[in-house]
Parts: C-alpha cells; structure tokens; sequence
C-alpha cells in the first residue's frame, strides 16, 4: 500500500469550549480524590500498601491503585465516567464517534486486568469512586485482613 492509498486517520475530537478541555486535560491516571481517600484511611488504620505498583505477570502488565503483595491483593478504585458505571455512568454527547469506543475499550481492558490477575493468584477489589468510604474499607479489610497480620 502506498502513501497515497493509505486510510485517512480520524480527526481528533474537538472540545465543545475550552474549559471543557481543560477539566478533561486536569484527569488524573493516579492519586484521584477517592483513591487518595481509601489509601489515607487504609494507612491510618496500620495497612501499607503499594500504590501505583506495576505488575509484571505472564499476560501483560497491571498497575493497580492498592497493591497488597503479600497477601496478592489488587484494589482499583475506578472512576464513574472512565470505567463506564452502570449506575453513574453517562454516554457523551459531543464527539460520540472517538468517546464510545474509548469507554468500551477501558472496560475491556479492565476485565482483562482482571482475568490476568486472577490468573496469577491475585484477588482483585473494583471499587467504584461513589462506594462510600466506610463500605470501601470494609471490603479491603474484609479481603486482605488484619493489618497485624501483614507484618
């Protein structure tokens, strides 16, 4: 195929105004506000963890949010919009074409994060950013146990 023939690549999206661009630009991959939160309480109450810990496993690298190594627990607490809640999730309106796919794709790749792990023997905790935080540590400390006990 040459240049000539070559597909055009799809435009990038354009923002409807430049404040909507700028609060999508100021997303952040890690330290999010309900992540920063569940580490806060889970250190308080004597957990430590790793965040952000890349996973080097047999079919393909994950990042969790928590990393529990020795106990082989991953938590990720996902974003509404990002991770396409059902509960709390919204389809956008402008630039459907480029957004649908990107959003469907996240889910896929989190399921495949997933299976990875569960693979691995890792036990694997989605949480979504609307859990309250009470119900969140609860679910960690159900999961991995007593703090003491990780010592």
């Amino acid at each position: 195929m040459t240049a000539a023939e070559s597909p055009k690549p799809k435009p990038y999206p354009q923002p409807k105004d430049k404040g909507r661009s700028a609060n999508m630009k100021a997303n952040r991959r890690t330290d999010t506000k309900p992540e920063l939160r569940l580490r806060s309480a889970l250190h308080a109450l004597g957990y430590r963890y790793r965040k952000d810990h890349r996973l080097d496993l047999p079919l393909r690298r994950v990042r969790p949010d928590i990393a529990f190594t020795s106990r082989k627990v991953a938590v990720f607490v996902d974003g509404c919009f990002w991770h396409a809640c059902p509960q709390h999730g919204s389809a956008p309106k402008n630039n459907e074409w480029y957004w649908s796919p990107k959003l469907a794709k996240n889910v896929e790749r989190d399921r495949a994060c997933d299976a990875a792990l569960a693979d691995a023997g890792w036990t694997v905790i989605r949480l979504w950013e609307h859990v309250p935080l009470a119900d969140a540590i609860a679910e960690v400390v159900e999961t991995v146990g007593e703090p003491r006990a990780l010592r």
